[in-house]
């Protein structure tokens, strides 16, 4: 079957992409060795502890204990950088015009379970999709959405006084180290989820983000009988 390059990712998205993975990978590290010291959220039904997310015994088996100043100096360095990175991105897609690709239309949200279907193999045809399909739509979308909102919650934690109506906006200090901490959950669920559907995706849908282009399958061509 004949085949064809086919552009799909620039070179600003590839290079922002690929960068934000160690600083976000940073973010979540150095953000455990803070945890370390507060260990504030689990989940407890009527006064019974059931589960906690992260136990000393596990802490401290990969080194995470007593490190709280390291910590605290890493997350505030690479905050900048995956600041900047962020907002560099969202810029771009601006000006280039790429959030018509990425952003959802209201139809994205009805066909989005039909995208799952067909990846579970439930559905055998094909939802239409244009450079991204209507779940990665909202997906992408919401991965910009909570790295703002992360950005945000962490800046109300760091400096409370001088951004108290930052911090009001989350409804105090407490609340906005919550939200800070669960979208942190919400983006390591993502991470593997994008890995599995990338695995899913195959060979070429990888490499099209390391050389911006994908092998493309050539439509068949129906033949006329006369």
């Amino acid at each position: 079957m004949a085949t064809h390059l086919e552009r799909k990712h620039t070179l600003a998205t590839r290079w922002m992409h690929w960068i934000n993975f160690p600083l976000l990978a940073m973010m979540m590290w150095s953000g455990l060795l803070i945890y370390w010291s507060y260990q504030a959220y689990s989940i407890n039904i009527f006064g019974f502890h059931i589960f906690a997310f992260f136990p000393d015994g596990w802490l401290d088996s990969i080194g995470l204990s007593f490190r709280l100043a390291e910590g605290i100096r890493l997350h505030f360095f690479f905050m900048w950088l995956f600041a900047i990175n962020g907002v560099a991105y969202v810029i771009y897609t601006i000006v280039s015009g790429e959030w018509r690709s990425i952003v959802p239309v209201p139809s994205s949200f009805k066909r989005a379970p039909l995208v799952a279907l067909h990846d579970a193999h439930i559905v055998k045809e094909k939802p239409p999709q244009g450079k991204y399909n209507d779940a990665q739509r909202i997906a992408y979308t919401g991965v910009i959405v909570m790295g703002a909102g992360s950005l945000l919650s962490g800046l109300a934690i760091y400096k409370p006084t001088q951004l108290a109506f930052l911090t009001a906006m989350f409804g105090g200090y407490q609340w906005a180290r919550w939200v800070h901490f669960w979208i942190t959950i919400l983006f390591v669920l993502f991470f593997f989820v994008h890995i599995i559907q990338v695995i899913l995706a195959g060979w070429r849908n990888f490499q099209s983000m390391i050389t911006g282009h994908e092998i493309v399958e050539a439509e068949p061509k129906n033949e006329v009988v006369t």
